[in-house]
């Protein structure tokens, strides 16, 4: 176990240069996927992050590569931002499909509603994992005083990536198991769709997961939050 840090430039006697480790261990690990990339977070605007991801996504280590991100409905800042990095990686994806944007929803009321994802988490390759207090975007990467654990256990990365998709998905954790390129294909994106489908016309959800749906500036795709809903605030 490794403990990371982000600490700015300048305010603290003890590291006057800062420590921007945090930031270092994604980079490490996202540049290093082989097999998938999971992220789960707050946000997802920072550069340097979708630097890599975009060039993972250009130049995929296998076919079977695949990158999902789970990201609130609407964040409460950085919205737009985060719209566009995901209008940038779909655009990189050019309709692979090995891109994968949810969010995730209630269905304790009518109609349904958004929950917040307030996750710090990324899993690489079911052999690192990192979870802490940092999100992906400049404060935390850069500018705040953040604090995050690392592991390379692939028995504990593994299993709190099964534990989290036995939760979101609604199934147990024997159905999310197996391969992980075709637990995504067979499960997260037609449940994703179909109640992203359900959404927007206002029928009752029947799963928790939903694709998020926005439109890339660069090329009309379709990604990004619900209906152009993603907005600061």
């Amino acid at each position: 176990m490794q403990i990371v840090r982000t600490v700015p430039e300048r305010v603290y006697r003890s590291t006057p240069n800062g420590d921007f480790r945090i930031l270092e261990s994604y980079i490490r690990a996202l540049r290093s996927a082989q097999r998938f990339v999971y992220l789960e977070n707050q946000f997802l605007w920072s550069p340097e992050i979708e630097a890599v991801l975009y060039d993972k996504l250009r130049r995929p280590p296998c076919d079977d590569f695949r990158m999902l991100v789970v990201l609130p409905a609407k964040p409460n800042t950085g919205a737009d931002d985060t719209r566009g990095v995901l209008a940038e990686l779909v655009t990189a994806d050019r309709d692979a499909g090995r891109f994968l944007a949810c969010t995730v929803y209630s269905r304790a009321g009518e109609p349904s509603s958004p929950i917040y994802v307030h996750a710090k988490v990324g899993i690489v390759d079911d052999r690192w994992l990192t979870v802490g207090s940092a999100n992906l975007n400049e404060h935390s990467l850069f500018n705040d005083t953040e604090l995050n654990l690392v592991t390379h256990d692939a028995r504990i990365a593994r299993d709190v990536r099964l534990r989290l998709w036995s939760e979101h998905l609604e199934r147990p954790i024997d159905a999310v198991a197996g391969n992980v390129t075709e637990v995504i294909d067979n499960l997260w994106k037609p449940l994703g769709r179909e109640q992203r489908a359900r959404y927007e016309r206002r029928a009752p959800l029947t799963h928790r997961v939903v694709e998020l749906q926005g439109i890339s500036r660069r090329s009309g795709r379709l990604l990004g939050p619900l209906k152009g809903l993603l907005v600061d605030g």
